[in-house]
């Protein structure tokens, strides 16, 4: 691996995980969690972890005990000690593994030291992405049973609840896994694009936060057993790919959004924005703030072509008609052409999850009919600030709308390495789920940056002084390095297939933006080259591990981007071989038609 200020943007350490291997069964030890779960080499338990919530569903990180391994001819056993600290109480936890060939057990003792409070503790289980719509049969804590399969499409509430056992048959793998202790839910958490579903303790439905008291004692467990036999080859040690004929989409239009805070930054020196070089700017509006300053955008607009795009946080909170006047003529006083009007209710931009009341607000119809009135003649969408689970959970009166929009963010629920790249892999899913939804109209994706910007799930984002690896941080360091700048070619690579009109994958200036000590960073320098693409056809491509690399390609160019921290092989059906370094990008030229 290469110097990590190049490629992460920090020298944090970065956990290490133990792999294991008993007989047909292996799965790594990391961060007091088990992870990549395989039986036949196939992937069908992502993790089993045990995590700790705080009151704004941050992740409390634990003091960890280095874990104490018996191995025997038969099997192992791992056990170790966890400690979460959340004020002044302590939650001691003890998790005891043990593995055979197709068995494995995690059990957990915690016992609270202090009235701790927390809106969930206890076990979550994933499963894979590659699960989606895999045979599924789900046990109730009553003895009933039922055969389904785990969702294709992407649905706004939780597939399952009063979970017992889970029993799913994938790549002739069938993986038992029961749950005791609690009771138990599955939400989908592709909705956040994180690449699989979770299983975890305590409905949603249930008050949160709660305390769980002093001297409080809690004991769960999960039960993975494992049987048939895999029918999926091994992965190779190359990536292989194949570059297919043109799909009938186009490589959309570059957007950078900017607050008019970052706005006037800009305006003292253009030049890394010309460089770059995007179709449009997306002027971010929020009468919640101090400051709605329309004139910094309408004189960037006046140094650079760009088209200028308003995404307003309407406050939805008196008279609708007035308040998109007042809008209309805050713009037009500021001499403000927009090319577009993005209208979201400012209390959508918190979540509201299954079984919570939905916050005051106009109906939708309503609020978007007031903007028609104001904006007769400017194209106008609808959607979320936020994300798609936002989206989906509340969707928008598609018939009154021009074009719909959502965002994303990769470090909701996860925010080490290995899962950021694998959201990646949800993005189709999504998209699929989101057009389904937008029923035609033309879509667009807001802001999915690697830092967050604003938190639906708590109070507030994550501060990040230390350059960590952070969940739902509103800095990362990743973003301005070499990781930032693969993440988002990977990104592009798995939206370019869907017909997406507008892409935002960062701000024009801040901790969300594409310089750094007023030098273009890795993501900048690659949108500079991705700009330039738009309007370009895209071929369809194949890769075989797309959990480790993406390819794009247009018509006469292929990008490349390596996903690990290791040196990769690329080798092109029919089209000779890359060499990538840890997240390095490559071009390469194509010739003569694809097939």
């Amino acid at each position: 691996m290469g110097d990590p200020i190049t490629l992460f943007g920090t020298d944090a350490a970065r956990p290490s995980a133990q792999r294991f291997n008993t007989g047909r069964l292996s799965f790594e030890l990391l961060d007091g969690g088990l992870h990549d779960i395989r039986f036949d080499n196939i992937e069908v338990i992502r993790a089993v972890t045990f995590p700790v919530r705080d009151r704004d569903w941050g992740t409390i990180g634990p003091r960890l005990d280095a874990a104490k391994i018996e191995e025997t001819a038969t099997g192992l056993t791992l056990a170790w000690n966890a400690e979460f600290v959340n004020g002044g109480a302590r939650l001691r936890t003890s998790l005891v593994v043990t593995a055979s060939g197709n068995h494995l057990e995690v059990h957990a003792t915690a016992r609270s030291d202090g009235d701790f409070e927390t809106n969930r503790a206890g076990f979550t289980v994933l499963h894979p992405i590659a699960a989606s719509a895999c045979p599924l049969t789900v046990e109730h804590s009553d003895g009933t049973a039922e055969d389904s399969h785990l969702p294709d499409r992407i649905e706004p509430w939780q597939p399952f609840m009063d979970i017992r056992t889970l029993t799913h048959t994938q790549s002739g793998v069938v993986t038992r896994c029961q749950l005791r202790g609690d009771v138990f839910e599955m939400e989908d958490q592709r909705q956040w694009s994180d690449a699989s579903f979770k299983t975890y303790n305590r409905p949603l439905a249930w008050p949160w936060p709660y305390r769980l008291r002093d001297g409080e004692t809690l004991q769960q467990s999960v039960s993975l057993s494992f049987t048939g036999e895999g029918q999926r080859a091994y992965a190779q040690d190359n990536v292989t790919l194949s570059v297919g004929a043109l799909n009938g989409c186009r490589i959309p239009e570059l957007a950078l959004v900017v607050t008019p805070a970052e706005a006037r930054e800009l305006l003292s020196d253009v030049a890394p924005l010309e460089r770059i070089g995007p179709q449009r700017i997306t002027a971010h509006v929020d009468p919640e703030t101090d400051d709605t300053d329309l004139a910094p955008f309408a004189q960037l607009r006046a140094r650079l072509p760009l088209a200028v795009d308003l995404e307003y946080a309407a406050r939805c909170d008196g008279d609708l008609d007035s308040e998109f006047t007042g809008l209309a003529e805050q713009i037009q006083a500021a001499n403000l052409p927009i090319s577009s009007l993005f209208v979201c209710p400012s209390v959508d931009r918190q979540s509201t999850p299954p079984g919570s009341s939905w916050p005051d607000c106009p109906p939708l119809e309503d609020v978007h009919a007031a903007a028609a009135r104001a904006f007769p003649n400017i194209p106008r969408g609808g959607g979320m600030l936020s994300y798609f689970t936002e989206f989906n959970r509340k969707r928008p009166p598609v018939g009154m709308l021009d074009f719909v929009a959502h965002g994303t963010n990769p470090i909701v629920h996860a925010a080490d390495d290995r899962s950021v790249m694998q959201t990646l892999t949800a993005l189709p899913w999504i998209l699929r789920s989101g057009q389904a939804i937008a029923d035609g109209k033309p879509y667009r994706l807001g802001l999915s940056s690697i830092p967050m910007r604003q938190n639906p799930y708590g109070s507030r984002t994550i501060d990040n002084p230390e350059n960590q690896r952070v969940c739902m941080g509103n800095s990362d360091p990743r973003h301005f390095a070499q990781f930032g700048a693969a993440f988002t070619l990977g990104y592009l690579a798995q939206i370019a297939p869907f017909g997406i009109e507008v892409w935002t994958p960062a701000a024009g200036s801040g901790p969300r933006g594409v310089c750094k000590d007023g030098n273009l960073t890795p993501l900048g320098d690659l949108l500079s080259r991705l700009s330039r693409l738009a309007g370009q056809p895209v071929r369809n491509v194949s890769v075989s591990e797309p959990e480790k690399a993406a390819a794009l390609a247009t018509e006469k160019t292929l990008l490349l981007a390596n996903f690990t921290d290791g040196p990769i092989r690329m080798v092109i059906e029919n089209g000779g071989e890359v060499r990538l370094g840890p997240y390095a990008i490559a071009e390469h030229p194509l010739s003569g038609p694809q097939e």
